[in-house]
């Protein structure tokens, strides 16, 4: 396998605020906990990192802040360069790279709703305007427009940049059909309450929100499973079970970032409007599952 490929255990990236901006010190120290603790790459400004509501500004600060933390060690970064706008998403992806960013994440354009084609155009240009490995996102959930395994497996065919695609679905069916009919792609789970079912079908990673609250069992999970420790891997996603679910009772990232809080990883709980703290009945649901688990600090 191509070394260059971003595979394994990655973490989508909170991005922290305080007082209103970005917490640049306490993202760094987010960062080298999951460096710490076995993560492989990390994934700044996803859906998870609150990417909508940053300036692009902030988005590029993210990124440097990532690969600042992640400098001389083995643990990636695999750069949030996504858009409706194909010109600025291609213009992330150029920033990435200049930057020595390991590879790109680009999710499929929000609200215009492309074609199929219009995707496949999309696409095409954010890989032609780099040489890092691209990996597809592909969230219908989020954005309303799914990629379909045709054009998946175009992009991949047509493009030697694009490597895979990040698979946030929900869709088991549609992680068997991509791998049966292009086993060579690389497919990543986006949803961490399948994790397990998409490693035991040949994927070959995660991109969690989990990790940011337990990355040592998300690694440990990851690279079980990857060793074909399929019986042990699945323990790990068993006792992940309760606290998967409950990270996903309100809106990405609004559960996790409340976790996180709660366990003393941030000084501040802080969204961007549209985004607000949860519910009082969502907190308390949140602190009796987090006794079930032991969150490793600093």
């Amino acid at each position: 396998m191509d070394s260059k490929i971003i595979i394994g255990a990655m973490t989508a990236l909170i991005t922290p605020f305080k007082d209103g901006k970005l917490d640049e010190q306490t993202y760094h120290k987010l960062i080298k906990r999951q460096i710490k603790n076995g993560i492989d790459a990390v994934v700044p400004v996803g859906t998870t990192g609150e990417s909508a509501t940053l300036t692009h500004e902030e988005h590029r600060l993210c990124i440097e802040i990532a690969l600042d933390a992640c400098k001389g060690t083995s643990t990636k970064v695999l750069a949030g360069a996504g858009s409706n706008a194909t010109h600025e998403a291609v213009d992330l992806a150029k920033f990435a790279e200049k930057n020595n960013a390991d590879g790109i994440l680009s999710v499929t354009p929000y609200y215009n709703k492309p074609t199929q084609e219009g995707l496949y155009q999309h696409y095409k240009a954010i890989a032609n305007s780099v040489e890092i490995p691209l990996l597809l996102y592909n969230v219908p959930g989020r954005t309303g427009c799914e990629i379909a395994t045709d054009t998946a497996i175009r992009l991949f065919r047509d493009c030697e940049n694009i490597y895979g695609v990040k698979e946030a679905s929900g869709n088991i069916d549609r992680c068997v059909d991509l791998l049966a009919h292009e086993p060579r792609m690389i497919l990543i789970s986006g949803d961490d309450a399948i994790n397990y079912p998409i490693l035991s079908n040949g994927g070959k990673g995660v991109i969690s929100v989990t990790s940011n609250l337990l990355p040592d069992m998300t690694a440990k999970l990851t690279h079980l499973a990857l060793d074909e420790k399929y019986k042990e891997a699945k323990a790990i996603n068993d006792e992940l079970y309760n606290i998967n679910k409950i990270l996903f009772c309100e809106s990405n990232p609004i559960p996790i970032k409340a976790a996180m809080y709660l366990c003393n990883l941030l000084e501040s709980l802080e969204y961007r409007l549209p985004l607000v703290v949860p519910s009082k009945e969502t907190m308390k649901k949140l602190e009796n599952i987090l006794a079930q688990y032991s969150v490793v600090g600093f």
